[in-house]
């Protein structure tokens, strides 16, 4: 076996984080407010996101304060035309050309221009400096330096070799570095007889960071430029001779005809000498992911070939990684759109109109901020003292000429303000990235998605604006959400799991920390070449914010395994983008017989918050003691066939004579929907199920259950509302904890994220005891950690019902539940959904 290629991406020793980066990870994005010190006063502007922002109000306040009258410039033509020239006039003047100005690089570098073109500067040289010169001046001309020779002095020029990248118009032509070589001649000039023009070229806004020099250069189209200044964004029609560059339009988000050239390179503020970086296939593949919602998710981790965009904003303690509002941000920049627009509601819950376990059932009402601001709100609203302030998001996306293209508005509150913020923007990035990974998904089926995530978008405006974006991305069939017709499609085929089981294994909601490696790997020859690793990589299960096979393996594996497994190649941009070699992982990926290698390895294990509290509590933990209940149950009902709860698993491994279990079968299908196969067993389990579910779903669950399933027995636990205070008294802080809710005096907040509801002993009693009676079942009370009569009950409480014999009746044959594992003493059997 060979091996070739490291990964520069990837270093294994964990680069140190600036102060800057420490506080931006543990905070999220800055809010920047400006304080002005003048002679006469101290001006302090509002909180905002750009610092240039909170610059200008403080200069807005500033003139207010002094009694500056601002007039309004409204010139005349000649007007214009005299301050154009003034403009111009000052480029020339001794005071400019002795400046840093990155226009001055370009005057001296004119000197050394051939030709006829000694001491002329493009137009579109200025264009990028100078936005006002630019409406006047955008013609396929040169402004002449000639004159100011005399006071530039031409500096010593070395040979310096640039890499760059190739864009060929034509789509089915490949992108390819090449290397120019400046020498004692300007650099634009080199640039321009690589793509085979004379004169007439133009030069893109930057690319990316607003910092940088990345910038494509290209033909000017055979049309007056002056026609199509007013539309700067890619249209759905052309009016220009030449080949569209798709690849290059999507980019810079204009027009581009005929071959480009991806370089970064120029002459900058900071210093007088030409600026250069080279910019590789991965520079350009990288950027191309990066425009992908997914993709500035995996990059903001450093893990293309492993993480994934969650689906839920659960915690701000368990997320990894840029937060989402700070993502949409930078996918609108990058796409050439307006800023998002925010806008934070506010309803007050009244937690009087229903027992305290409950949220589902909580009234709002409908008070926004605005509503709310002044004194004396509560008595003139006649709000309830103690009342609970959620708050939503909604979110608006405009395009560069403020058209609406779409509007998030999600109908769940949060109690934070952040949260609402944060969770929205997940909705809107979840939306867009099933867009750009699914080309062929039809109108309808966007329009359907569109409502479950809370989002009305304007087809003519969004399809206008990503018209190119299918062209460039091609995802094909290899697709990191299980929208596609088969979900299961990437699933590694075999995981080969090592070392020993050492019992600690993850579950929904912990975090997972592992150390992984992932290689390109030629079946036949067994090449291999290593493109991307990890020595730490933390994330939380359940959540997806790992691709799916890597999940899968990890889900199987305890502390201290490794696992090595294959898989489909995903896109190719995305190994492109994260390829030290990219010639050889070209080479390897023409290959049919490529695949992509996985070797992880699960280092920690974190548990969830109701985990640890209860870990804190109880010995041995609460999770064990109801397992034991139920384990107990069973066996004194001698019952002959149960549904299986995941934890009571280890039975079929037993090795003990009085285990009888002979065969199992994992069915997938919804808990509030009946499958004939599963009706009248002896015991059912439901440990800890139902508080995940909406109490509507959970009261529809025991009414098929009991009427439909029928079993002799049915346990069922949920958490004991009334207990959490105790818990969350005793449980010990964590890094993973939310620093925002320690310390603060409030109702006991619920057990998990995920609970959509927790219930106080009346409330379960209540529900209980009515599914019995209408079932014709008796039903008794127990449960595990704590007393029954000693307040607050148990930690967890259980209602065993038990069918009266009377009570079985024949159902009608229904098969809505698919098999997709069975177990046999003789056998394991694997059956696709």
């Amino acid at each position: 076996m060979t091996e070739t290629g490291r990964s520069a991406a990837n270093p294994s020793k964990k680069s140190s984080l600036t102060p800057k980066a420490i506080i931006h990870q543990r905070f999220g994005p800055y809010l920047y407010r400006c304080t002005l010190h003048l002679p006469e006063a101290t001006i302090v502007s509002g909180t905002f996101r750009r610092k240039k922002d909170a610059e200008q109000s403080a200069a807005e306040k500033a003139i207010e304060k002094l009694g500056i009258c601002q007039k309004e410039y409204n010139p005349t033509i000649q007007d214009a035309w005299d301050d154009l020239a003034g403009r111009v006039a000052f480029l020339f003047a001794n005071e400019f050309l002795s400046s840093p100005h990155p226009l001055s690089g370009h005057f001296r570098a004119a000197l050394r221009r051939d030709c006829d073109f000694n001491g002329h500067i493009p137009v579109s040289v200025i264009a990028v400096y100078d936005a006002k010169i630019t409406i006047f001046t955008m013609e396929e001309k040169s402004i002449s330096s000639r004159g100011c020779s005399s006071v530039i002095q031409e500096p010593n020029f070395a040979s310096i070799p640039i890499e760059v990248i190739h864009i060929p118009a034509p789509l089915d032509k490949t992108i390819e570095p090449l290397t120019l070589h400046i020498n004692a001649t300007y650099y634009l000039d080199v640039i321009a007889h690589q793509l085979g023009m004379s004169e007439a070229f133009l030069i893109s806004r930057t690319i990316g960071k607003a910092s940088s020099e990345m910038r494509i250069y290209y033909s000017a189209p055979k049309k007056n430029m002056l026609d199509h200044l007013a539309e700067p964004q890619v249209k759905e029609a052309s009016h220009f001779e030449g080949s569209l560059n798709a690849r290059a339009s999507y980019f810079t988000g204009q027009e581009v005809y005929g071959d480009a050239i991806l370089a970064s390179i120029g002459y900058t503020w900071k210093s007088t000498d030409l600026f250069h970086e080279a910019v590789s296939l991965r520079s350009y593949y990288r950027m191309l992911v990066n425009k992908i919602p997914s993709g500035a998710y995996k990059i903001s981790r450093e893990a293309i070939l492993v993480a994934n965009l969650p689906v839920a904003f659960t915690t701000k303690s368990n997320w990894r990684g840029s937060f989402p509002r700070e993502i949409l941000c930078t996918f609108c920049r990058f796409h050439h759109l307006s800023e998002p627009v925010f806008s934070i509601q506010s309803n007050l819950l009244d937690p009087s109109l229903d027992l305290p376990g409950s949220r589902k059932k909580l009234k709002a009402l409908q008070s926004s901020k605005e509503e709310k601001s002044g004194a004396g709100l509560a008595a003139a609203t006649g709000d309830p003292v103690g009342s609970i302030e959620v708050f939503t998001c909604e979110i608006k996306i405009y395009s560069k000429s403020q058209e609406l293209i779409l509007q998030c508005l999600p109908q769940e509150s949060h109690r934070k303000q952040t949260d609402a913020m944060q969770s929205a923007s997940l909705k809107v990035l979840s939306w867009l990235n099933i867009f750009f990974e699914n080309p062929d998904m039809s109108l309808e089926k966007m329009n359907l998605l569109a409502e479950k995530f809370d989002i009305h978008f304007t087809p003519r405006y969004f399809f206008k604006e990503f018209a190119l974006c299918h062209l460039i991305h091609d995802f094909g069939i290899n697709r990191t959400r299980a929208y596609s017709d088969n979900a299961n499609e990437n699933e590694p085929s075999h995981i080969d799991i090592g070392d020993q089981n050492s019992g600690v294994t993850p579950s929904n909601g912990s975090l997972a920390c592992i150390s992984y490696s992932a290689s390109l790997f030629r079946e036949g020859d067994c090449m291999k070449e290593h493109l991307e690793s990890s020595e730490e990589f933390e994330f939380e299960m359940g959540n997806e914010a790992v691709l799916p096979h890597v999940e899968a393996a990890i889900a199987q594996m305890t502390v201290g395994q490794s696992a090595n497994f294959r898989v489909k190649l995903p896109p190719s941009e995305f190994i492109l983008s994260v390829a030290a070699n990219s010639a050889e992982t070209l080479s390897l990926l023409s290959s049919r017989s490529c695949k992509l290698e996985y070797n992880v390895t699960l280092l920690q294990v974190t548990e969830p918050l109701e985990e640890r509290m209860e870990q804190a509590l109880f010995s041995p933990p609460l999770s064990k003691q109801r397992v034991e209940f139920a384990l107990q149950h069973i066996k004194e009902s001698s019952a002959a066939s149960l549904s299986l709860h995941s934890k009571l698993n280890r039975l079929l491994d037993s090795k003990e004579p009085s285990s009888k279990i002979k065969s199992a079968v994992l069915y997938d299908g919804s808990i509030t929907k009946c499958d004939s196969r599963l009706h009248g067993f002896d015991i059912g389990t439901c440990l800890e199920v139902i508080e995940h579910m909406e109490e509507e779903d959970a009261c529809l669950f025991g009414d098929v259950v009991l009427s439909s399933f029928s079993p002799r027995i049915l346990i069922v636990s949920t958490p004991n509302y009334e207990y959490n205070v105790i818990l969350q008294g005793s449980a010990p802080h964590g890094q993973e904890e939310d620093p925002d809710e320690r310390n603060q005096p409030q109702n006991c907040k619920f057990r998990n994220h995920d609970h959509k509801f927790e219930w106080t002993r009346a409330q379960f009693n209540e529900w209980a005891s009515g599914l019995a009676a209408s079932h014709n079942y008796n039903v008794e009370f127990s449960g595990v950690g704590g007393a029954a009569d000693i307040e607050p009950g148990f930690a967890s409480q259980i209602a065993i019902f038990r069918r009266r014999e009377d009570n079985l009746k024949d159902m009608e044959l229904a098969k809505t539940y698919v098999p997709i594992w069975e177990w046999s003493r003789q056998h394991v059997t694997h059956q696709e959904p």
